[in-house]
């Protein structure tokens, strides 16, 4: 594989750099245009994937890495973009008109639309190009020093058996924190503290669970433990022996600095190598590290509205389908970034792939941002992420208003039987909605930690009658499978 990558080195960035430096000509010359950059992108892809299966050490390297993957991301954005911008605007302008959406609505269809015909103006599509052509200068020695990397062991089989069982993205901060677990505890012996800090269900835990998965991190740790952050001021020196272990520690409220001094002096009885991860969203956190911290984000539109279409799509070609390309695009827009909403959609699509049920499950989406903006001033998303409960009536057809809850407590749920229904049958309108509250299955993830999200859906008869719902809240309790 290292001499193809080479031999093609060379030539592609010659290539690719003249491509880039001409300006926009006519509509025939972007035909060409684009085909040049489709093949050009198969050929980026290619060396992300080679260097997606190797360990990269040099903190240099990765972070080219990281803007060699963004650029092929913005090029097959850009490319997608210009592919379905007339489909798109017909089909927009037609819906737009046809129905009263509130203002705060349009804001989300005008920004997917914007971003359409704003990438194929010329001064943006030349940007682009600009950015790709800085970006691919540097290719021929990236691929050289990618040649001495180790190779990491082969995928297992079912990953490729499942569409939504692998982690998307992340490449260079899985390489960072794996970097940081084999390095020496140095200048002193006591255990290195990595805090990794990031929004609700970015993917944290997902991260993490990976990690400790890799073959290269499980044979230098004697044990990995898991430990949840409030209760840590419960822990002894004996409870940690002298091997080389890994401690996972998850904080979901911030903690005191003296419960935090006692936990890591009896850290320091572990073996020599033995490390620490922190996993919270609170930013405080960050201060009991001894190294940097590492940062999750959402996932840039470009990513995400390409992890989305691989989701959907499966194993069918998109390009012989262009109508669910224009609204797999819109819909990766107002899904606002969220993984779980990613999944639970693209489960949906993927198993019915008919224009007409993919336009309704749209519609119907726009409908529910639309009534939650009425409601509660912000995207469903937002509230999702402050624990706020939000409307889905719209997005599940239902007669009577349906709210999905914020997470409830664990013993609550255990004293009452409730109807579990899956999210996807709701969306799909595939299930009776109870005439009662009941359990939404949002979401049972394939891939490690292998969790399992579950809410309360309150039915309410009378609309009113929601603001003097007795149901009991705790902050950040999910049921895990």
């Amino acid at each position: 594989m290292e001499v193809v990558v080479s031999a093609v080195a060379g030539d592609f960035v010659n290539r690719f750099i003249s491509f880039l430096i001409k300006k926009c000509g006519s509509q025939e010359n972007l035909e060409t245009k684009m085909e040049r950059l489709q093949n050009l992108l198969l050929k980026v892809h290619m060396i992300v994937e080679e260097a997606e299966g190797r360990y990269i050490t040099n903190s240099k390297m990765l972070l080219q890495f990281k803007k060699i993957v963004e650029a092929m991301y913005q090029g097959y954005h850009v490319l997608d973009i210009i592919k379905h911008r007339t489909l798109c605007s017909s089909r927009h302008e037609k819906e737009v008109s046809s129905c009263n959406i509130l203002s705060t609505t349009i804001c989300y269809v005008n920004h997917f639309r914007t971003s359409q015909s704003a990438a194929i103006r010329h001064d943006q599509l030349q940007n682009t190009l600009d950015s790709l052509e800085t970006i691919v200068s540097s290719m021929t020695e990236f691929v050289f020093l990618l040649g001495g990397c180790e190779r990491i062991s082969p995928k297992p089989y079912d990953t490729y058996l499942y569409f939504d069982n692998f982690m998307f993205g992340r490449q260079m901060e899985k390489q960072q924190v794996v970097n940081i677990l084999l390095q020496e505890n140095l200048p002193h012996f006591s255990p290195t503290v990595l805090p990794i800090i990031g929004p609700t269900r970015v993917g944290k835990r997902t991260l993490v669970a990976h990690v400790c998965n890799n073959e290269m991190v499980r044979s230098h740790f004697s044990s990995i433990l898991h430990l949840n952050g409030e209760n840590i001021r419960k822990m002894e020196c004996e409870s940690f022996s002298e091997r080389r272990d890994l401690v996972v520690v998850e904080f979901t409220a911030d903690t005191d600095d003296e419960n935090w001094k006692k936990f890591y002096a009896s850290c320091t009885h572990m073996g020599r190598g033995s490390k620490i991860i922190i996993v919270s969203r609170i930013e405080r956190i960050s201060r009991f590290g001894t190294v940097r911290p590492i940062h999750l984000n959402s996932l840039s539109h470009e990513e995400y509205s390409y992890l989305f279409k691989v989701l959907a799509f499966g194993s069918t070609n998109p390009e012989e389908h262009p109508q669910l390309v224009s609204i797999a695009n819109e819909l990766s827009v107002l899904l606002g970034g969220s993984f779980l909403a990613a999944n639970v959609f693209a489960d949906i699509f993927r198993k019915n792939q008919n224009v007409h049920l993919w336009l309704h499950v749209l519609k119907k989406y726009r409908k529910m941002i639309q009534k939650n903006f009425s409601e509660f001033k912000e995207h469903p998303k937002i509230l999702l992420d402050k624990e706020h409960h939000i409307d889905i009536t719209k997005l599940a057809s239902s007669s009577s208003p349906l709210h999905i809850m914020p997470p409830q407590c664990e013993d609550y749920q255990s004293k009452r039987s409730l109807t579990k229904v899956m999210f996807s049958d709701l969306i799909a309108d595939s299930v009776v909605i109870p005439k009662e509250n009941f359990e939404v299955v949002t979401w049972e993830s394939r891939i490690p930690p292998y969790r399992r999200f579950v809410n309360i859906v309150s039915n309410y008869d009378d609309e009113m009658n929601f603001q003097h719902t007795d149901l009991p809240h705790k902050k950040h309790k999910k049921l895990d499978k």
